[in-house]
Order: C-alpha cells, then structure tokens, then sequence
C-alpha cells in the first residue's frame, strides 16, 4: 500500500501540473472503486479551478474554487497518472484541463475518492480522530509521552494507530524505530523520554528522505511521472531478516509478528 512518503510525492507531482488550472473535462469509467464515486463528481468538478492540492495522513486533497474538495486515497495498488501516452484497462476517473490529462489507474480497486466541502474537511469523520502530521508541528515528544502514558502495548503498534499519530505506514515505523534505537517489542509506556526525543526527530527524517528519494516503489507504486522511488535502497531494517546490521555491532535483523503484521529490528542495537 503507498504510505505516506509515495502520497506526498504523489501530490507534489500532481500539483506541478494541476494547480491554478480549470478542469473541463471529468470521466468515469466505471461507478466506483472500494466504493461509489460521489454522485455529483463530475458536475461538482467541471469548470471548478483547482486552488491548490495537499494531504491528510495517506489521503491526497483537491482543492477547488467551489469550496469542495476531492479526497482520494490509493488503497492497495492506485496511482495518478499525468499525460500517459495510452489509455489502460484500470485508468477509473480521468480529469483533464487545458492542457492535460490526469488518470486515477487502480488495478485492484480498494482506493477511494471523496467530495467534501472545504470547510468541513475536519470534521469529516475519516480525517476528525487522525492525530498529529508527523512532520507537523504537532509531532512532538511531549505528544508521544502523554499518548504512551501507562500503556503496555508495544510501541510499534500504537505508532501505527491513526490516533496516535497520522499516517505513518510499517515501513517507515521500522526504519524510525531503528534510527532512534528502540524494540518495536516494548510496552510504549516503558521507553523513555530520552528515547522519545530520538524518535521525534527519526520519524521526520526517514519520512522526508523518502520523500526526497520519491517513495519505496514497493509492488505497484509507481510516481505520476512514472518514474520509480529508490527510497527501499536505503532500509536498514525493513526486509533485511538475518543480514547484518548495518551499524557493525555484530547483529542480525530479526523478524517478528506484530498485529498481524512484520516487524524487522536489530535486537543488539534496539533496547
């Protein structure tokens, strides 16, 4: 699943060329995606200009002039296409202006596309219990101590709660976590404020090296320009089960089973 360094790069990339510009043209190819496209999409999305795009934990946001915004998430395999030279089975929701054409290619369909009015857009219920941006000003240690606070679950589980913090993917919570010295093992209300204080910080530098880098290109993840990420050439720990730590202390990557999901860490430099 793109996580939120492959969203951001996504927006980034769409902004380059949708941003200030009219849309005259929406397609739908088909009715829906994980879930009915909105009824009034097309219509509410045709002569609106776009005012500017962001995003919200691993949801992308399109703004417009009308004070409506369009919501879209990637699910499983989506990508946004920009000028492709061919059209393709999957391309679901087509927006073209002027001068381009943005395709919504989701060959497994478990993505997603919303219509909010602006104002509302925190208050809608999938964004109104996210917690803190990781790399907002809200990501701090003080906000992690409290959230932690007399908690025994393990801290890579309640890294990966929305609640807690928004966004953050199993990915870049391995690789923070290992940055900043930590088992993904231990109860989050046991690790210290010394700890959190190197997290902080590890978890923005990992997600804005791959931002830099252009997203993990993990499975189908692939940049709107189509270009591939290369951040997956620098993981340390994530996939890395029984090679070396690359800190030269004599370890091994260990995997565990965390909620159903893997876990990788060094067990001689993560405490």
């Amino acid at each position: 699943m793109p996580e939120l360094p492959e969203v951001e790069t996504t927006v980034r990339g769409l902004a380059a060329f949708l941003e200030g510009e009219t849309i005259v043209r929406v397609t739908q190819n088909r009715p829906d995606l994980r879930r009915p496209f909105p009824p009034d999409l097309v219509q509410a999305l045709t002569g609106a200009k776009v005012t500017s795009l962001g995003r919200r934990a691993k949801y992308g946001l399109i703004h417009t002039d009308r004070d409506r915004t369009m919501v879209f998430h990637l699910g499983m395999s989506g990508r946004w296409r920009i000028d492709p030279e061919r059209a393709e089975k999957h391309d679901h929701l087509v927006i073209e202006t002027a001068g381009h054409r943005f395709t919504l290619n989701d060959a497994r369909r478990f993505g997603s596309v919303d219509l909010i009015d602006t104002p509302s857009l925190e208050s809608w219920p999938a964004f109104a219990a996210l917690g803190p941006e990781p790399l907002g000003p809200g990501l701090t240690t003080a906000h992690l101590k409290a959230a932690f606070a007399g908690r025994k679950q393990a801290i890579k589980l309640l890294l990966l709660d929305q609640r807690i913090v928004a966004g953050l993917g199993n990915i870049y919570v391995c690789e923070a976590l290992f940055r900043a010295g930590i088992d993904p093992r231990k109860a989050a209300g046991r690790v210290s404020r010394a700890k959190l204080e190197l997290l902080v910080p590890a978890i923005r530098e990992v997600l804005e090296q791959s931002i830099v880098d252009g997203g993990s290109t993990l499975r189908d993840y692939a940049r709107p320009d189509g270009e591939l990420g290369y951040f997956a050439t620098r993981f340390a720990v994530y996939g890395r089960e029984d090679q070396p730590c690359l800190q030269g202390d004599g370890g091994k990557i260990r995997r565990v089973v965390q909620g159903g999901r893997s876990s990788w860490f060094c067990p001689r430099c993560q405490r």
